[in-house]
């Protein structure tokens, strides 16, 4: 026992003095310092944590959540994160349901228990409201519902692009918390359903169908065979505009939505659209406003290009300058206005830079062509690099300005990426940054800048009937 105690004092580093008899205390000595206070450890370890790992696997509930990822296409990464839930005992064979009931996910069907805006952590969800699971099972059993969950999840990232720079481990954790909450909602209806995540932001993501169409492929709902009149979806992004509070202290005012595209995504796709206020709770519907209203440009069949002149030849060679933003219609006028007019297009997205840009323009002009300058010339001293080739070429030089707002630019530009039929020069959908840094720039053409005349275009639909079909839906 004497060995062992020595090897524990070597294994602590501990010297314990001989033992002896116990030294008596002065009645001078006082304590250097207050003996410890004796607190309890405390586990960060739940008890449930506890208790599942002792529970045996076989006893353990299976998670009977099925992942996949999609893409778009085959050429680009997966952005599309699903989750199929297929309760015990389901019956595979039973047919397939027409009605669909589709819901957002926060804020919709569940909120954070923490408070906070985004969850803490996977466990950190609690139902928006205690009517939800119930009215879900209902509309299952016993209305004949499909109940599916539709949700925009921009900050999750499936696969990494070539080069990706940002924390690998952070963003698969958080796609994981994500994996592990949505179990556990799917879980808890045990109901026969999906929950779709739009990772990116392509075709896929609200208030784009992407997600619709995949519902339909995924429960076997043939085009054109969804019960569309008695089909729903609900979520809270429906363009609320906020309230004044109520007349008791205790009703809040209420807050405006962060946007509208719950509310557009259903009407992309037909079919009606309800508040989780309106679903859940009865309450009566708030009044709402869409930044960009659909309402507003109705097709108009003189818009086509073969309607009424808008821009006639006044020289025999000139340099028209275009101004205005990124997908305000400036290359759909050049193509079906001035190229008829025999004019030679001089574009940035094309040629790449703006060297480049003045280098051709300058050989046509020298050649005895008239041009077209089809990029974005938002500040004055860009539009005086142009009046000055003009100036050198001995040549009249005009404005075209095109005063179409940034939102409905955005808008354009969208409908341009995701359709191919309207992208005849492929290209890709521009960032942000590219309508906001415009603005920036942005100072209207003047007169006095050295144009001949200075012409204003305000934004029509300039295309087929089957082409507005496509663009008169809410594309972002």
């Amino acid at each position: 026992m004497r060995h062992f105690g020595r090897l524990l004092q070597q294994k602590i580093g501990v010297t314990m003095a001989p033992a002896g008899p116990p030294s008596k205390r002065k009645a001078t000595d006082r304590p250097i310092s207050p003996p410890p206070v004796k607190r309890a450890l405390q586990s960060n370890t739940t008890k449930s944590a506890v208790a599942n790992f002792f529970t045996p696997t076989s006893q353990k509930p299976k998670d009977r959540t099925a992942w996949s990822q999609r893409g778009p296409n085959d050429d680009v990464p997966a952005t599309l994160l699903v989750g199929s839930f297929v309760p015990e005992n389901h019956d595979a064979s039973a047919p397939s349901r027409r009605k669909i009931a589709a819901f957002d996910l926060d804020s919709t069907l569940i909120t954070t228990s923490s408070g906070k805006k985004h969850a803490s952590e996977a466990t950190d969800w609690k139902w928006w409201d205690s009517a939800v699971p119930g009215r879900l099972r209902e509309l299952y059993n016993d209305h004949g519902y499909q109940v599916v969950i539709l949700s925009n999840q921009a900050g999750l990232t499936l696969q990494f692009e070539p080069g990706f720079k940002g924390p690998k481990a952070s963003a698969q954790k958080r796609v994981g918390d994500f994996k592990q909450k949505c179990s556990a909602i799917l879980n808890s209806l045990n109901l026969p359903t999906s929950v779709y995540a739009a990772t990116g932001r392509d075709i896929y993501r609200k208030p784009r169908t992407g997600m619709w169409k995949e519902v339909c492929d995924d429960y076997d709902i043939p085009g054109g065979e969804v019960d569309i009149k008695n089909s729903f979806f609900v979520g809270d992004a429906g363009g609320r505009i906020a309230g004044p509070a109520g007349d008791s202290a205790t009703v809040a005012a209420a807050a405006k939505d962060f946007s509208c595209s719950d509310r557009n995504f259903a009407h992309n796709v037909g079919i009606d659209y309800k508040t989780p206020e309106e679903f859940f709770l009865g309450h009566e519907p708030r009044e709402f406003q869409r930044d960009f209203d659909l309402i507003n440009y109705p097709y108009e069949q003189d818009s086509s290009p073969q309607g009424p002149v808008v821009f006639e030849k006044k020289n025999d060679r000139d340099v028209v300058l275009f101004c205005g933003p990124p997908g305000a219609g400036k290359s759909t006028f050049y193509w079906s206005y001035l190229k008829p007019l025999g004019y030679e297009r001089i574009n940035q997205d094309t040629l790449k830079t703006r060297d480049k840009c003045l280098q051709v323009a300058k050989e046509l002009l020298a050649q005895g062509e008239s041009i077209a300058i089809d990029n974005t010339n938002a500040d004055p001293d860009t539009r005086a690099v142009w009046v000055e080739v003009a100036n050198r070429a001995k040549v009249p030089i005009r404005c075209v300005w095109f005063r179409t707002p940034l939102y409905l630019c955005e808008h354009n530009d969208a409908v341009r990426a995701h359709n191919a039929a309207l992208n005849p020069e492929s290209r890709q959908v521009l960032p942000k940054l590219a309508f906001t840094g415009f603005a920036s720039r942005y100072r209207e053409p003047k007169m006095k800048e050295g144009f001949q005349d200075i012409i204003e275009v305000d934004f029509t639909f300039r295309g087929s009937c089957d082409d507005y079909k496509i663009w008169s839906r809410y594309w972002a």
